[in-house]
C-alpha cells in the first residue's frame, strides 16, 4: 500500500480529487478530522463493494470542501463536507444491482440511488454515506425532482 493509500484499493487522492476544483482552481483539501472519516467510508463501503464485485472503480466524488460543495450545487448540510460520503458507480454493474447489495450487506447511513430512474437500472449514481455509530441506514431512490424510500 503506497502512502497515499487510505485503504487497500483507494487513495487520498482520489476521494478528494474534484474536477469542479481543478477547473476553478480550489483548493479541495480535506483536514485531520475528514480524513478519518474518509478513511473509515473507504474501510467499511468502499472496500467492501470492491472487494465483492472484484471491479476497481473511483468514486467521482468524496470530500469536498466547502466552496467545491457551493459550487456543485449541494446542500450545506452534505456528508461530502465531512468526508463521510461519496457518490460511485461500477460499469458494468447497474446501479439499482449496486445499492441493493450494499443495502443487503453493508451499514451505512445513508444510500442514494441519485437520478434514477427505474426504467433504466443503470442509471445516476449511487450516494452512500458512513457515520462512526450513528448509522441510519436510511435508503432512498432521488428522480430529480422527489425522494422515496427503496
Amino acid at each position: 500500500m503506497s502512502i497515499n493509500h487510505i485503504t487497500e484499493h483507494f487513495s487520498l487522492d482520489e476521494l478528494t480529487r474534484s474536477e469542479l476544483a481543478l477547473r476553478h482552481n480550489i483548493s479541495n483539501m480535506p483536514g485531520k478530522d475528514e480524513v478519518i472519516n474518509l478513511t473509515r467510508f473507504a474501510k467499511y463501503i468502499l472496500e467492501p463493494v470492491r472487494q465483492h464485485f472484484n471491479i476497481p472503480f473511483r468514486p467521482s466524488s468524496g470530500y469536498r470542501s466547502p466552496e467545491v460543495n457551493r459550487l456543485a450545487g449541494s446542500k450545506p448540510t452534505s456528508q461530502h463536507l465531512t468526508g463521510q460520503a461519496a457518490d460511485f458507480e461500477i460499469p458494468p454493474i447497474a446501479n439499482l444491482d449496486l445499492a441493493s447489495w450494499i443495502k443487503a450487506n453493508l451499514i451505512f447511513d445513508q444510500l442514494i440511488l441519485e437520478f434514477h430512474n427505474i426504467d433504466d437500472p443503470r442509471s445516476g449514481w449511487v450516494h452512500c454515506s458512513y457515520v462512526s455509530n450513528q448509522n441510519r441506514n436510511k435508503c432512498l431512490i432521488y428522480d430529480g425532482n422527489n425522494y422515496r424510500e427503496f
